[in-house]
């Protein structure tokens, strides 16, 4: 009994990484070996769906409800010009996302009812669908997973908060971080769930669903390497009028590395505020920016946010407009502030973005699934992003941009 409870203990908490990667080839070969036994598993790939559809919607709204009532009075003071910086590199991120995505459209393997996929007729149906979603009832919002109104009713409770006593905007704080010990706790289920999704998805439509992975892939890092390599450096010159590349080779070298492998900015933190030391930088702006930086810069999120679900509307078969797309851009880089600190936590808002285009909510958290498939290598190069941009900004803005010798 004993050995069977360490073994479980070790499972639980090994590299998610790794099992992951181990639930997805054992997923190709159960479905390469036998097709039967690849669809008995698929249960696994539903429960597993199912379990994040559940959990998504009251994780969005406890936890934007509980970081604006818990935002500190004359806080943001400190930090403006940082903060600009972080809103235009999530938002030019989303944009970026949204140009790839058109060169290069790619779709999705899922499985929906027809009913589900009635695209809407354009720019003025989204914004009339977009005003009704944001005055639902909050429960029922909560309950059909109406994610544009849990935000809204989120957003609105937290403000309502915010000059609520101390003690009650503690509580929140304790519900917002008891519902992410809880999405820790599905998640741990992923590589689980994801055996059974590769085993049915590879026997339902073969290996050709691996290219489609491949694809979108290539799409999500080639947009997080333009905002690495050529965007946040372009912000930065645009700032300080100084090569910027000397601090943005240095911040991936020394931020992105070790992001990419623990996945957490959150966990990332002490090594950024040991990077803004080592640049000089002021201690009183930086000690304020890099934790604010690792709750709400959140490009890599944007880029992921935007780009499953226009995989989404691509393969739903909706027409995207210029005016729709700059409004996925504007949600996806709102939804990217409020990701969840948890590994693969910008997915849980992809449904937010996909209701957008009338894309039900099943639909959604199937491509939310299809995100952990890939996540091996998207949630790393993510986070690697996220984090090394806010030691970049934070430079930006103290006009530091000479690296130490």
């Amino acid at each position: 009994m004993t050995t069977q409870t360490s073994l479980v203990k070790k499972l639980m908490s090994g590299s998610l990484v790794l099992q992951i990667l181990v639930g997805i080839i054992a997923g190709i070969a159960l479905a390469a070996v036998s097709t039967q036994a690849a669809l008995s598993v698929a249960f696994l790939g539903s429960l597993f769906v199912s379990a994040l559809k559940a959990v998504a919607p009251v994780l969005v709204f406890v936890l934007v409800a509980s970081s604006i009532a818990n935002q500190k009075k004359g806080e943001h003071t400190n930090v403006r010009p940082i903060l600009l910086l972080y809103v235009i590199g999530t938002f030019s991120s989303a944009l970026v996302a949204v140009t790839l995505s058109f060169l290069f459209p790619t779709t999705l393997a899922l499985t929906a009812p027809e009913a589900a996929m009635a695209p809407p007729g354009g720019i003025v149906e989204v914004l009339n669908t977009l005003l009704f979603k944001v005055v639902d009832n909050p429960i029922n919002a909560i309950l059909t997973g109406n994610f544009i109104g849990i935000l809204a009713w989120a957003v609105a409770l937290g403000l309502a908060l915010h000059k609520a006593a101390d003690s009650t905007k503690q509580m929140f704080h304790d519900v917002s971080e008891s519902v992410t010990l809880i999405v820790k706790m599905v998640i741990r289920f992923a590589p689980l769930g994801i055996f059974g999704l590769v085993a049915n998805t590879i026997a339902e439509t073969g290996f050709d669903a691996l290219a489609d992975y491949g694809r979108l892939l290539a799409v999500l890092l080639s947009a997080m390497l333009i905002i690495a390599l050529a965007v946040n450096p372009l912000i930065v010159f645009v700032k300080t009028g100084k090569n910027p590349y000397p601090l943005v080779f240095m911040c991936l070298r020394e931020s992105g590395v070790t992001a990419f492998f623990t996945r957490s900015s959150a966990a990332n933190v002490p090594v950024n505020l040991g990077l803004c030391d080592r640049l000089k930088l002021h201690e009183d702006t930086y000690s304020v920016s890099i934790p604010l930086g690792a709750t709400i810069n959140m490009a890599g999120a944007a880029i992921t946010i935007t780009v499953l679900t226009l995989a989404a509307v691509n393969t739903v078969g909706v027409e995207v407009d210029i005016w729709t797309a700059l409004l996925l851009s504007i949600v996806a880089a709102v939804s990217a502030c409020g990701a969840s600190g948890v590994a693969g936590g910008s997915l849980l808002l992809i449904p937010l973005a996909c209701s957008l285009f009338g894309i039900s909510n099943d639909v959604a958290m199937q491509v939310v699934a299809v995100g952990f498939i890939i996540g091996v290598v998207q949630d790393s190069a993510e986070t690697a992003l996220n984090s090394s941009t806010d030691v970049v900004f934070t430079a930006a803005a103290c006009n530091q941009t000479e690296v130490p010798k």
